[in-house]
């Protein structure tokens, strides 16, 4: 049955990133870990389905609070997702965007684009540099090393990152094949981009509670006591955070 097939393969690739992504998952959970010890706030942003990354860590039971999710609709699958493909392409948009939100220099970004090319993220990872923000940027780099770029510049989200997270998917994300089927199918690069985001949350909460920290973490509203708790996070965090 393919399906097991398809399961091994993400096993596979999740062994490749533990054995060839640790170090990068470990700076950058140091990163994020500082970043919270100095009241910073970690962005993410994607375009598409990338969006997804955002979500993935955003207001999430068992996840950071200081997390803020760049949501534009122009990037978003709805109301019709073509249009996101055409807004990811735009010049200039990436720049409005950020405008729009509460930076300071203790933040940190992660742009996901698994093809690294398009404008808009090549732009996110490009104004966070600019602004003094550490950048992560999640791609695939056999992708992304396989493209070129569609921003004037030439340059891609790897150009502007202080790490890289490559996803180790393939060349158009798809991993699977059959006899009679010309097109491959069966994504990866989402499976593995959340795992490897959520290490990186893992492995800084554990930085932090080893030096003497409490991180604000969310806790699931369905607990009895999980909307107070809550409730204290989103006071505090509320202006610095677009979502709530």
């Amino acid at each position: 049955m393919l399906y097991k097939d398809y399961m091994n393969k993400i096993r596979d690739i999740l062994d490749d990133v533990e054995n060839t992504q640790s170090e990068n998952i470990e700076k950058a959970a140091k990163m994020l870990a500082k970043a919270i010890k100095n009241d910073g706030v970690l962005h993410v942003f994607g375009c598409g389905h990338s969006q997804m990354f955002a979500m993935e860590v955003f207001y999430r039971a068992g996840g950071l609070v200081p997390v803020n999710a760049i949501l534009t609709p122009a990037l978003s699958l709805a109301p019709k997702a073509p249009l996101s493909t055409v807004g990811e392409r735009q010049e200039n948009l990436a720049k409005a965007i950020l405008d729009n939100e509460t930076i300071t220099e203790n933040d940190i970004m992660l742009v996901a684009s698994t093809s690294a090319r398009n404008p808009v993220p090549v732009e996110m990872a490009m104004e966070a540099k600019k602004r003094g923000l550490k950048v992560i940027t999640l791609l695939s780099e056999d992708f992304a090393r396989s493209v070129s770029s569609r921003h004037p510049s030439g340059k891609k989200t790897y150009d502007f990152a202080d790490v890289i997270f490559d996803n180790r998917g393939v060349s158009g994300d798809a991993a699977m094949e059959i006899e009679g089927l010309e097109t491959k199918f069966g994504p990866t690069s989402s499976i593995i981009g959340f795992t490897m985001i959520q290490a990186m949350v893992v492995e800084a909460v554990d930085q932090l509670v080893k030096d003497g920290i409490t991180p604000p973490i969310w806790v699931s509203s369905n607990l009895d006591k999980g909307d107070a708790i809550n409730k204290k996070h989103i006071k505090k965090y509320r202006s610095r955070i677009t979502n709530l």
